[in-house]
C-alpha cells in the first residue's frame, strides 16, 4: 500500500474511534462510514478535511453533513427493537454530493435518493457510477413530494429541514418503516418517524443543523 493509502486508512480509523466516542455503536454502520472514501466526495481543496468530524461546503448553498450525523441517522434508520434490522429498500431526500447514499448502499438492498439541484445531481450520480455501486438509483426530481412511484419504503432519510413532518412523506413509509429527518426552522430536531399497523408514531431525538428544505427543481 502507498503512502496516501494508508495515511488514508490511518485518518478513517481515527475517525471511527470518535464515532464510537460520540456513542455510534452499530458496528454496519461504522463499516460503511469506514469504507465509503468520503475524499471522493468533496473539493479536491477540501480532501485533506475529509476525514474530519465536520460539515464541509459542495456548492449550491449545500454542504456534506459530518460523519456524526450521516452516522447517528443512519443507525437510527436500522435500530427498531434495540436490534439492527435488514434494510430492503430506503429513500433518501436530498442527495448533494452523494456521499450519504454510498453509505446507505452499503446496508440497504435498494437506495433511492433524490436530488433538486441538477448540477449536484449529475454529479452524485457520476461519482457513484465511478465507485461501481449499483444498488442506488439517482434522480432528479422535487424531494419534498418524496418518491411515490416506487414507495413503500423500509426507511426514510432527509438531509435537508422541513418546516414541519411531511405528511406526504410519512405515508411512503410502509409498515414497520422508520423516517428519520430534521424538522424546523430556526431551531431544528432530528425526529423519528415509525410506522406499525395501528398508525404512526412521532419521537423527538436531539437537536441539528441543517441546510433548509426547498421545493421544485433547480
Amino acid at each position: 500500500m502507498n503512502g496516501i493509502g494508508m495515511t488514508s486508512q490511518r485518518t478513517r480509523a481515527r475517525l471511527i474511534e470518535r464515532l464510537r466516542e460520540q456513542g455510534i455503536k452499530d458496528e454496519a454502520v461504522l463499516a460503511a462510514i469506514f469504507e465509503v472514501p468520503r475524499h471522493l466526495f468533496v473539493d479536491e481543496a477540501m480532501a485533506s478535511r475529509a476525514y474530519d468530524d465536520v460539515s464541509l461546503p459542495i456548492n449550491y448553498n449545500q454542504t456534506i453533513s459530518q460523519p456524526y450525523i450521516v452516522a447517528r441517522m443512519t443507525e437510527v434508520l436500522l435500530a427498531g427493537d434495540l436490534l439492527s434490522r435488514p434494510l430492503g429498500r430506503v429513500l433518501e431526500i436530498g442527495t448533494g454530493c452523494g456521499y450519504q447514499a454510498a453509505v446507505l448502499a452499503r446496508i440497504a438492498r435498494e437506495v433511492y435518493t433524490v436530488e433538486r439541484i441538477k448540477p449536484l445531481y449529475e454529479r452524485a450520480r457520476k461519482q457513484l457510477g465511478d465507485l461501481k455501486i449499483r444498488n442506488v438509483s439517482v434522480r432528479y426530481a422535487d424531494g419534498s413530494v418524496g418518491l411515490p412511484e416506487s414507495a413503500p419504503f423500509d426507511g426514510i432519510i432527509m438531509a435537508a429541514a422541513a418546516p414541519t413532518l411531511s405528511a406526504v412523506l410519512r405515508e411512503q413509509l410502509a409498515v414497520g418503516g422508520r423516517m428519520v429527518l430534521p424538522v424546523g426552522m430556526q431551531e431544528q430536531w432530528l425526529y423519528l418517524v415509525e410506522r406499525d399497523a395501528n398508525g404512526f408514531r412521532e419521537t423527538q431525538l436531539e437537536p441539528v443543523k441543517f441546510v433548509p428544505l426547498l421545493m421544485g427543481k433547480a
